[in-house]
């Protein structure tokens, strides 16, 4: 299954964080962690996935630091949004962070390809030797604050961040505050207002950014950077409803958890850990992307797009097989995990039991599916866990020994159960898989 192109209005629907956002256009291995000793050859990032936002959540007691990053492929003057913030945000408490910094957390927890090679099954066994883990005008008019306070809307606060106007608003009822939206250049897609209702009830408020086009010209960006936002609070919830307003379909959210004790789950959906530590035909080599695509989307049908799925959670500073170079401790620092104590530009520590876990979930969404916001949790489970699939390349040389025709039946066996393998986590049809297995030097061969 590949991955089809986004339309144009798909593109300029589409802002900073879906699950967040109302994007709105203005004015118009299971198993311990033991040494796994395989090669990584390939990952499948976040952007193989159309519709796709990220998210890093920092949390530390009642702490928690979003930030939010833009895979917004439209004008930097048509970009809006809006995300209910359970608590007052002062200036302090927000800012940007460098859009490479999400990418590496992404390409460090990304699900992997690795692979082995036979030796020669003649030979003696090797010694194996566990080695260590590797390591952005705002809304102008002078009378915009007496508009807003007619309409039930509080602007308790106004910023500059970087290349952006942030707002900090509040409202008494929710046709006030899609009114003031509205008359403000945003184009409130039908269901918002009930949406919105909800989270004035839960006396939420409201951050509200657009693109400061001269500031970001002065600031020589062309692009737009992730916004971070910082606040303590009980909750430890990720709103993803307004995103469904407005949304042509099901969308994807990665949310990359750093936490100081152990792997994030959510309370309210099921969290599932993905068919992990599986062997697939070396054909799949060449085409890893539209594999996880298609064992992703296969794992989304069967638990009915009613679950949230773990995708990677290990100590920082730790993988095996690594799919990038750990994070440095300024980069966990950055993205909000501050409790570390150092942001030396150095690959961040690993000693065992570490003070930064990484959790990795996956999630794909609509309306009808997750009709609730995401509620998370910090378990103490430190369990390491990835996404991770094998290729085992066998012996291609002379093998004449006693041992040789026992090796070769093995080797057919595991050629079936990759097939297997391939065909419960894909499925597509065996015996096409077969087939390509057959072209590419794997043949099953009948007895």
């Amino acid at each position: 299954m590949t991955a089809k192109p986004r339309s144009t209005t798909a593109r300029r629907l589409k802002a900073s964080v879906a699950m967040l956002a109302i994007a709105l256009q203005l004015a118009a291995q299971v198993g311990p962690a033991a040494a796994f000793c395989g090669f990584y050859v390939a990952k499948a990032d976040a952007k193989l996935f159309n519709n796709s936002s990220k998210v890093v959540l920092a949390r530390n007691g009642n702490t928690t630091a979003i930030t939010m990053a833009s895979d917004y492929e439209g004008a930097a003057k048509e970009f809006a949004l809006v995300i209910p913030v359970p608590t007052f945000v002062e200036r302090k408490q927000i800012g940007v962070v460098e859009m490479k910094t999400v990418d590496h957390i992404d390409a460090y927890t990304a699900p992997r390809l690795v692979e082995y090679h036979d030796n020669d099954p003649c030979a003696p066994p090797p010694v194996s030797i566990a080695g260590p883990l590797l390591s952005y005008q705002l809304f102008s008019g002078i009378d915009r604050t007496d508009r807003a306070a007619s309409l039930g809307v509080t602007i308790e606060a106004s910023y500059d961040v970087a290349e952006y106007d942030v707002l900090i608003l509040s409202a008494k009822e929710s046709n006030g505050l899609a009114t003031w939206l509205t008359e403000n250049g945003y184009r409130i897609p039908p269901g918002a207002t009930e949406v919105l209702a909800s989270y004035i009830k839960q006396n939420m408020r409201f951050f509200v950014a657009k693109v400061n086009l001269e500031r970001m010209k002065l600031l020589g960006n062309g692009y737009l950077r992730p916004l971070q936002v910082r606040y303590e609070s009980a909750k430890f919830m990720l709103p993803l409803r307004l995103g469904t307003v407005n949304a042509g379909g099901p969308q994807d959210l990665v949310i990359y958890a750093l936490t100081h004790q152990g792997r994030v789950e959510t309370i309210n959906y099921r969290t599932v850990k993905l068919p992990s530590d599986m062997n697939v035909p070396l054909y799949v080599k060449d085409e890893f992307g539209k594999f996880y695509a298609a064992t992703f989307d296969r794992a989304v049908r069967e638990a009915d797009m009613r679950a949230v799925f773990t995708e990677y959670a290990w100590d920082m500073g730790a993988c095996d097989p690594c799919a990038s170079e750990p994070l440095t401790s300024r980069e966990l620092v950055e993205l909000g995990a501050r409790w570390i104590g150092s942001d030396a530009n150095a690959p961040y520590p690993f000693a065992g039991g570490g003070a930064v876990f990484v959790t990795r979930l996956h999630v794909r969404y609509d309306a009808a599916h997750f009709p609730e916001d995401l509620a998370l949790m910090e378990t103490h489970d430190r369990a390491s866990f990835q996404a991770r699939y094998v290729l085992h390349h066998p012996w291609r040389g002379t093998a004449s020994c006693a041992g040789a025709a026992a090796y070769r039946d093995l080797v057919q066996e595991r050629f079936k159960d990759e097939a297997n393998n391939l065909a419960s986590l894909t499925g597509w049809p065996l015996r096409e898989i077969t087939q390509r297995m057959a072209a590419t030097g794997q043949p099953i061969l009948s007895k």
